[in-house]
């Protein structure tokens, strides 16, 4: 016999062994343990405790009747069971089906379940339980794992999901209900979007007005006095906190019935632009049906601005004022009306100081501020004269101190946000506070020192044991205009060796040292990224001697005037300081004489 017949032998061995294995043993032998039967929905035999959860999605009076007549069916139907006994009626009313939160009835009966005090769950729908497929699926998945195992009846689609063949059947219909809730979002979008679009606009409750039969919104004279007040003390000076404090102790009463105010509540007032007559309609969006959590609007979708909509309780110019006076807070900046000077003679005419406290300056601003007081289509560069007998140096130049060590070099570094400086650089100067003038179409950055008081001053150092220790500066307020303004790159570094003079640091702001990150270049295997140079100095040292030589003859601790080019045009529109402190007076008192009159 070959290997191949061997083979083929010992496989038709193989079968029948199995075959004869599978014939069985004599039934007669075995003994049946029985399981227990399963759980029956109208088991005669078996005492059930049973919860009802009920649900309508909105809390419209009309839907009262919904929910009452779920109470009294459901009550009704456990009463016509003898072994059935009712835990309790579950109800969440106006509440929506698609999502867990705020559905607190839900979650106590779900916790319940878990407790061991419930058998089973009756309930009209699978859109009553849940619109949402995980949280329906999850949540009947888990009931029935537990020990012993909670069932859920809908009653509508006639699903036992203790049925083993229940989950294919309320996969689908909850798949249908979660679309159905879908659809009707998409609907109530589209509804909203066209009443938008003919101006017709939604007025929920707001301080300082009323709604006549027609829906439109009429001041409220008494609680505009509130809403005046408020505005009137920020554009003041005021802090959202301290006018806090002041309407709580006025007594003075929010939309809703409060009495005690907070700096959120006073905000939410002042960002409110239907106090000035405007109104945006969809400053906020529900990007997810599902979990119904808004979102702000940035652009996301359309919205609708409509002036003039309503009787204004406030100028739109006041409103305007506040909204840049919230935004600059975070600056520092507690002027009413923000200055931005220049220097109107001497060595460093046209140099304009930064404004550190105030975002609103443009680029523009700091050109036309530098324009006003010099000439710049005129050539003021100096003819080079060298006496007799002197060496002639035209043509050389002075090499730039990048090209040697950094050991004791001025310099700062700038980014976005931020402006940090060398030890040696803030030790130049006794005092702590500086400020920045910029001179924008030579590109050159100076730095003087100042007094702690100056509305233009930053810290930039400070003293530990006897040392300056150099302090980095935020510059949200004017950094992204000083980028704008010399044509850097915002996601980059840029590095700068300025030369002291006089009281003065000058930095010339086109010779910079750019640090690039991995994350800008193609290919880089460098974790910390490169340094680059501009394209210029391949052609160079540096700059001609004799215009080094004027800047280092020229003195610039000469006595200069500074004059303010504009402040904002939108601030000097509003209320002035004079008014607004005698309509702050005239308001207070009418209210005090109100609450003595009260008491």
């Amino acid at each position: 016999m070959n290997k191949s017949e061997e083979k083929l032998t010992s496989r038709e061995l193989k079968k029948a062994k199995i075959r004869e294995r599978y014939k069985g043993i004599n039934q007669d032998e075995i003994e049946v343990i029985p399981a227990l039967p399963q759980i029956r929905l109208d088991d005669p035999n078996r005492t059930q405790r049973v919860a009802v959860y009920a649900r309508v999605s909105t809390d419209d009076p009309n839907q009262t009747s919904s929910y009452e007549l779920q109470r009294n069916h459901y009550q009704d139907l456990v009463n016509s069971h003898i072994n059935w006994i009712l835990v309790d009626i579950y109800a969440d009313e106006g509440i929506s089906g698609t999502s867990l939160k705020h559905r607190d009835s839900f979650i106590r009966m779900i916790n319940d379940c878990r407790a061991g005090k419930i058998d089973l769950i009756i309930t009209k729908s699978v859109a009553r339980f849940a619109r949402n497929v995980v949280d329906c699926i999850k949540h009947v998945r888990e009931l029935a794992a537990l020990n012993p195992p909670v069932a859920v009846f809908f009653e509508t689609e006639n699903i036992y999901t203790l049925n083993p063949n229940s989950e294919m059947s309320l996969s689908f219909i909850s798949t249908l209900a979660q679309e159905e809730s879908h659809t009707k979002s998409e609907i109530m979008n589209a509804s909203i979007e066209m009443r938008f679009k003919r101006g017709i606009f939604l007025t929920p409750p707001l301080l300082g007005y009323d709604k006549d039969e027609d829906g439109n919104l009429v001041i409220n004279e008494e609680e505009a006095k509130t809403v005046r007040l408020i505005f009137f003390m920020y554009l003041y000076g005021f802090s959202a906190k301290q006018i806090a404090e002041e309407m709580t102790l006025l007594k003075r009463v929010t939309k809703k019935g409060n009495t005690t105010w907070s700096s959120s509540t006073i905000l939410s007032v002042l960002q409110n632009e239907r106090h000035c007559g405007d109104i945006i309609a969809r400053k906020t969006y529900t990007p997810n049906f599902l979990d119904h959590k808004s979102k702000r609007n940035n652009h996301d979708r359309n919205q609708y601005h409509k002036k003039d909509h309503h009787d204004p309780i406030i100028s739109r110019e006041d409103f305007i004022a506040v909204q840049r006076l919230i935004n600059n807070a975070k600056y520092g900046t507690k002027d009413l009306l923000p200055k931005l000077n220049v220097i109107s003679d001497g060595s460093l005419k046209g140099y304009v100081l930064v404004n550190t406290r105030w975002a609103a300056f443009t680029k523009e601003d700091y050109m036309l501020a530098c324009k006003s007081q010099t000439d710049q289509d005129t050539d003021t560069t100096l003819p080079v004269r060298v006496n007799s007998g002197d060496f002639d140096l035209r043509g050389f130049e002075v090499a730039r101190s990048q090209f040697f060590t950094t050991l004791g070099k001025v310099f700062l570094t700038f980014s976005l946000h931020q402006i940090s400086f060398s030890r040696e650089c803030v030790r130049k100067f006794d005092s702590n506070y500086v400020e920045f003038l910029i001179q924008p179409y030579e590109h050159i950055l100076a730095i003087r020192p100042c007094n702690k008081d100056s509305k233009n001053g930053v810290q930039w150092s400070r003293k530990s044991n006897g040392k300056i220790i150099p302090r980095a500066i935020s510059g949200s307020a004017y950094l992204p205009t000083l980028f704008e303004l010399f044509g850097w790159n915002p996601e980059l570094k840029y590095k700068l060796t300025g030369t002291k003079r006089d009281s003065y640091l000058f930095f010339t702001l086109s010779d910079t040292e750019v640090f690039i990150p991995p994350s800008q270049l193609e290919e880089c295997n460098s974790e910390k990224g490169i340094i680059a140079y501009p394209k210029d100095w391949v052609q160079n040292f540096g700059e001609e001697y004799y215009k080094v030589k004027t800047g280092t003859d020229t003195n610039f601790d000469i006595p200069s005037t500074e004059v303010t080019y504009k402040t904002d045009e939108v601030m000097e529109k509003c209320t002035s300081p004079e008014e607004l402190k005698e309509k702050i007076n005239v308001i207070k008192e009418t209210l005090y004489e109100c609450n003595t009159t009260e008491q």
